[in-house]
């Protein structure tokens, strides 16, 4: 029976990790989106580029944003690969716990 409890405490654990896996997921998600939108803009713009930083807004070379950019999208790419795998070690450890607890008992 303790067995059995520690199945659950481990399972919800898990759950909740998942959870916070998918919104750290969807996050990295939303910022890649508008860093693709965002180079989007510039690769069509034929007029000069700024960036607000704080509380200004700079004019900065369009060639160096673009870069900066696809360096960020880089790394949201990756994070985002990595999370992947995380939620899928998570889902196949949850399942494996949920088919233990399922299983009829042997006697």
């Amino acid at each position: 029976m303790k067995n059995q409890e520690q199945k659950l405490q481990e399972m919800q654990f898990l759950e909740q990790n998942l959870q916070n896996i998918l919104m750290q997921k969807q996050a990295f998600q939303m910022e890649l989106s508008e860093t693709e939108s965002a180079l989007e803009e510039i690769k069509k713009s034929k007029e000069d580029v700024y960036k607000i930083i704080g509380n200004l807004m700079l004019k900065l070379d369009k060639k160096k944003i673009q870069e900066e950019l696809e360096s960020k999208k880089k790394l949201f790419e990756t994070r985002l690969k990595a999370l992947d795998n995380q939620e899928q070690a998570l889902s196949e450890k949850l399942q494996s716990i949920r088919d233990e607890l399922t299983k009829p008992a042997k006697k």
